[in-house]
């Protein structure tokens, strides 16, 4: 079975090809948002690297987020057309479960932290269990008070992962202790798309691609934009 696994919530681009094997092929790059023009060319990449042909595809994993609007939208759609085209299922996962897969192998409460922009983040927690990664917290948006908040409720060892916890090092270190992981580990990987995604894809547990849904959390930017314009004096309310 092999599974094409696409990511392209956050900054970064990320296609891998993988099976019971393990990853055969991946291509990542950052090119600062530059995602529809990367992304054909990067499936392309990974197919002739590990000379495997998109009809063979047996399912596609794609990243739903949170993450960058326009990002999570250009995975999708390709992820559609592809499922659609050649008659598969999608198999859809959270940015932020992904930035947890790597870190794992830890007894400490995993925090995985998406920089959102204006002031904010996309945050969950995590616990590894006897039955895998278990995620003890749903996704959040908040601002870093409300994060440091949130762990000082839990008062655990934390390792924090992502991009928005490197974005705001200090002012978590300075609200509450915790371990970072490493730099590298700040975006999903299509790598820990195409793993985590093997188990339900022997299980045929996959999803119809109309039913795909991106995992926004807060209203996109140009919807608040237009509502701004249009409400208050003159405008709908």
């Amino acid at each position: 079975m092999l599974i094409l696994g696409i990511e392209t919530a956050t900054e970064r681009v990320s296609v891998a090809i993988g099976n019971h094997e393990g990853v055969l092929a991946m291509f990542e790059v950052t090119r600062g948002r530059r995602h529809a023009e990367t992304l054909t060319p990067a499936i392309e990449f990974v197919c002739q690297q590990a000379d495997i042909k998109l009809a063979e595809i047996s399912v596609i994993a794609v990243d739903v987020g949170p993450g960058l609007f326009t990002g999570m939208r250009v995975g999708l759609a390709a992820a559609k057309v592809m499922a659609q085209a050649l008659g598969i299922g999608i198999i859809p996962l959270s940015s932020l479960d992904l930035l947890a897969h790597p870190v794992r192998h830890t007894e400490k409460l995993i925090a995985s932290v998406i920089d959102a922009r204006k002031g904010e983040v996309f945050y969950a927690f995590y616990r590894q269990t006897a039955a895998g990664l278990s995620r003890v917290m749903e996704p959040k948006t908040g601002t870093i008070d409300e994060l440091l908040i949130a762990l000082s409720e839990r008062s655990q060892d934390t390792v924090c992962v992502g991009d928005g916890a490197l974005r705001y090092r200090d002012e978590i270190t300075l609200g509450y202790p915790v371990e970072f992981a490493e730099p590298s580990l700040a975006f999903p990987s299509s790598a820990a798309l195409v793993q985590m995604a093997y188990a339900r894809a022997v299980r045929e547990d996959w999803v119809d691609p109309a039913a795909i849904q991106a995992m926004y959390l807060r209203q996109p930017d140009a919807e608040i934009n237009w509502s701004t314009r249009h409400s208050g004096p003159g405008g709908a309310a």
